[in-house]
């Protein structure tokens, strides 16, 4: 996903789940249980078309979709059935892929689930009317490039609904990782009488085990049990809690200090926004709240992006040695130390499976700067001088100035050109973008290479919005990167992967910096509390809370 900005926008809303319920049922408790939910978000996008959230946050709660993920601590992210009794069957060598949906599934309204809402739930995401969703199914549909939606009263034939239990889709190309786009928001059933987006965000007709009693915007949204889930057709969620209020536009600061202290509602509360460097200082100095904090293992890339077309970084030896030059001990001290993340070297980010580990341009922690020199002389460049984009918030600025230092060293000036998040998010992703290196950073939406790779490295994806922010284009990676989205057979997916991630990083594209760490801090009463290998999250489908 692009994380460019704050990746706090992934946790605009999510819920935890209470132990010794039985789902779609009473607590047979008195009072009601309810778990707080505290948010810096002002605005909680329930509409799935509208909506990037991971299978594993927020909107799993309200909403089902085919497929979903299962994620276990210490283990890589598997996906697995959800709506559907698979995770989809290939045919012609994959670019066919057929689900039957399970029986007795039910809107909250009570009304059936067919493949048919699937089908106008995903037509919905194409319409202009509702943007900002995950996109990848939009390129690979036939005929997608040119859908505008069903609110005109046109199809998309390329997703057929023989009946009302099985819905098959018709790709453009062959492409493995299907099961996994099927486990996207826009891949959740909706009814087409809730389907007008204006009125869909106030008052949602869902599939998941809760539906919503009510919003106040930029206050709170709760949501309550939906009676016609059930959990024998659902693997994966608990959801165990008689209701989830999500408090919203929360400061940060007030949020850490009240979790920290532990009170009341507190105790089964958490905070959805991962903790930055004074946070964890706060929550460090207290061992009762220390003991509550849940750190990720390294996950997110943190990365330099060499623009590979301009100037003197279109020689190979030039980034090279900028590989060479750059202090990445600095640059993990500016972000907040080993709190905050793990030196990296490769492109596919720990958790993914199929990733190897390996270090093409091996050095001390602060980098070679000898060996940046020597590059940089075999190349006959002396002087370089090169503007570095980013953002101009305090802790982009430190992690920048901690490049420019280390970049320094080995007589490169570095001038930085800083920008608020929406202009930073608007000029680093242009066709021909006015700078010669930014800093950014990525979560896959999915746990696949294939999504670590094609956006950042595949061609295609150079300007108009997109993420190859290197401008990287290299003919023989192009087509590596479609063999390996063809190919079913993930375990042959996975090596190819793995040297294509090496091809690449042969072109020097990108200087991998970090993996980040992501912190959370709970209340004593919330358990299970966890985060997987993948994603850099804690999995709030099936957390507890102890009485």
């Amino acid at each position: 996903m692009r994380t460019t900005a704050p990746l706090v926008a992934l946790l605009a809303a999510s819920a935890l789940v209470l132990t010794g319920c039985t789902g779609g049922g009473s607590s047979g408790a008195d009072q009601k249980s309810t778990l707080t939910v505290l948010t810096p978000s002002s605005t909680f996008l329930i509409d799935p078309a509208s909506s990037q959230n991971l299978a594993t946050t927020s909107l799993s709660f309200l909403d089902r979709r085919l497929t979903t993920w299962d994620v276990k601590k210490g283990q890589d992210a598997k996906v697995v059935p959800d709506l559907a009794t698979s995770t989809g069957t290939a045919g012609d060598d994959g670019k066919t892929w057929t689900y039957t949906l399970k029986d007795g599934l039910k809107f909250s309204d009570g009304s059936p689930i067919t493949s048919e809402s699937i089908k106008y739930g995903i037509e919905r995401s194409f319409s202009d009317q509702l943007q900002g969703g995950l996109s990848y199914h939009k390129t690979l549909l036939e005929g997608g490039s040119d859908y505008k939606g069903p609110f005109d009263g046109e199809s998309l034939d390329s997703i057929e609904t023989p009946d009302a239990k099985t819905i098959v889709f018709h790709l453009n190309k062959a492409f493995g990782d299907w099961p996994w786009i099927a486990s996207m928001p826009a891949f959740s059933p909706v009814k087409e009488s809730n389907g007008n987006p204006a009125t869909y965000k106030k008052a949602p007709i869902t599939s998941g085990p809760y539906k919503v009693q009510s919003i106040k915007d930029g206050t709170s949204v709760t949501l309550v049990r939906n009676k016609y889930w059930s959990k024998a057709t659902d693997s994966v969620r608990t959801a165990e809690a008689d209701q989830v209020v999500f408090q919203e536009s929360q400061n940060q600061n007030t949020v850490v200090q009240n979790l920290v202290n532990d009170t009341g509602s507190f105790k089964t509360a958490f905070g959805a926004q991962y903790l930055g460097a004074s946070d964890l200082a706060a929550v460090n100095g207290n061992p009762s709240a220390k003991s509550r904090l849940a750190t990720s293992q390294a996950g997110p890339i943190q990365y330099l992006a060499i623009n590979t077309r301009r100037g003197d970084l279109q020689q190979l030896k030039v980034r090279q040695a900028l590989e060479y030059a750059v202090d990445k001990k600095a640059y993990l001290v500016a972000s907040g130390g080993s709190n905050a993340g793990a030196y990296a070297s490769t492109l596919i980010t720990p958790g993914i499976a199929g990733r190897q580990d390996y270090d093409l341009y091996p050095a001390p922690e602060s980098g070679d700067v000898a060996k940046a020199k020597s590059l940089l002389s075999s190349a006959g460049v002396t002087g370089l001088k090169l503007t570095l984009l980013t953002q101009n918030d305090a802790a982009s600025l430190a992690e920048a100035q901690a490049i420019q230092q280390g970049l320094k060293r080995a007589g490169i000036t570095v001038t930085l050109k800083t920008e608020d998040v929406d202009s930073f998010s608007t000029d680093v992703a242009k066709s021909n973008p006015d700078f010669d290196l930014a800093l950014s950073s990525w979560q896959p939406d999915f746990p696949s290479a294939n999504a670590n790779i094609s956006p950042l490295f595949d061609s295609s994806q150079i300007g108009n919005g997109n993420f190859n922010l290197s401008q990287y284009a290299n003919k023989d990676v192009d087509t590596a990167i479609a063999a390996a989205q063809a190919e079913v057979d993930q375990t042959k997916a996975q090596a190819q992967w793995a040297a294509i991630d090496k091809r690449i990083m042969q072109d020097a594209p990108i200087v991998p910096l970090t993996y980040a760490k992501n912190s959370f801090l709970h209340g004593s009463g919330v358990g299970n509390f966890f985060i997987p290998s993948f994603p850099a999250y804690p999995d709030y489908m099936t957390l507890t809370i102890e009485q």
